[in-house]
């Protein structure tokens, strides 16, 4: 079983800057791709970013190119989501995944999944 903590969430004005962090409690084969993934009050999961952990490869859903970057740091376990130019759209919880396959962009292709982090975006 790989644990997932998120945390970095928090209250920020429009056009702030944010960084989450997800902290893995290991590494296995089910856990070689990490996700971060975003749900809205009545909107459905939504898919943000990925980054393969030995490679450092990344791929982003269009809504976000440009505004938010992943990476990840190896000897730490820690994945990263920086979040540029925050909009009050961008309001949700921010979920941290793990899975077995890169890339993938459904959530059901994760296999591990944090217990999310809040963030507010006030306009």
């Amino acid at each position: 079983q790989v644990r997932l903590v998120e945390s970095g969430g928090g209250l920020v004005q429009a056009g702030a800057s944010l960084r989450l962090s997800c902290a893995a409690s290991r590494r296995t084969f089910t856990s070689n791709a990490m996700g971060w993934f975003r749900q809205a009050p009545g909107k459905e999961r939504e898919f943000l970013a990925t980054v393969h952990w030995s490679t450092g490869t990344t791929d982003y859903a269009d809504s976000v190119k440009g505004r938010f970057t992943i990476s990840r740091d190896v000897a730490k376990n820690t994945v990263y989501l920086q979040m540029n130019s925050l909009k009050p759209e961008d309001t949700a919880v921010y979920y941290c995944a793990a899975g077995a396959l890169f890339p993938r962009f459904r959530g059901e292709e994760y296999t591990h999944w944090g217990q999310g982090t809040q963030v507010t975006v006030s306009s």
